[in-house]
């Protein structure tokens, strides 16, 4: 019996397998976002109050029952010429009838999140641009940014290709619409 001769990996493959493999200190995240390795510290205490202040909202007010996931990670579309983006948001909402968090594996895919939440932090660009895009293009109905450098919220909605085709963008203190399935405005007030 002959060996078959396998074909070398491609680039993009070997990106993936390496980033798949790397073991990550307590806290910490990292993050495969067009072609990007990222790695992010754990977050301070502001970055999960303003979290914890829109959970309890949501949960409280939304029109649908949700479920929440701050530690799952998604498989998105991809950038071209660039491995599956895995992205772990801030937070992850999806209607509770979906029981999508279900399963061992934490890369889930993207089908059926209803929001994504991002409360800027150490790379406030990568929240901004990049990940905006790898969330249009992936097709998620709503990402919900909360700015802190900016003192501002910007509800990013209407995915189409790489991008967002509306947005509306609030200061701290203002009250968020935000669609169905949620119906409910999101208060700010909070976040002063």
């Amino acid at each position: 019996m002959t060996a078959m001769a396998h074909e070398p990996l491609t680039q993009e493959e070997i990106l993936l397998e390496g980033f798949l493999a790397l073991d990550t200190p307590e806290g910490f995240r990292a993050e495969l976002i067009e072609g990007e390795i990222v790695v992010t510290p754990p977050p301070d205490g502001d970055h999960e109050d303003y979290i914890g202040l829109i959970l309890e909202q949501v949960f409280e007010r939304s029109q649908t029952r949700m479920q929440f996931s701050g530690h799952k990670g998604l498989k998105l579309g991809n950038a071209v010429g660039s491995p599956k983006d895995h992205v772990i948001p801030d937070g992850t909402f999806a209607p509770r009838a979906l029981r999508l968090y279900r399963g061992a594996d934490s890369w889930m895919p993207s089908d059926g999140v209803a929001m994504v939440l991002e409360v800027t932090s150490s790379r406030p660009k990568a929240d901004r641009e990049t990940k905006r895009r790898s969330y249009a293009r992936a097709g998620i109905p709503l990402y919900l940014l909360v700015d802190r450098e900016a003192s501002s919220v910007t509800l990013f909605s209407d995915p189409e290709g790489d991008d967002y085709r509306r947005l509306c963008t609030l200061s701290f203190g203002k009250s968020v619409p935000l669609p169905a399935p949620f119906s409910f405005d999101l208060e700010t007030a909070d976040f002063l």
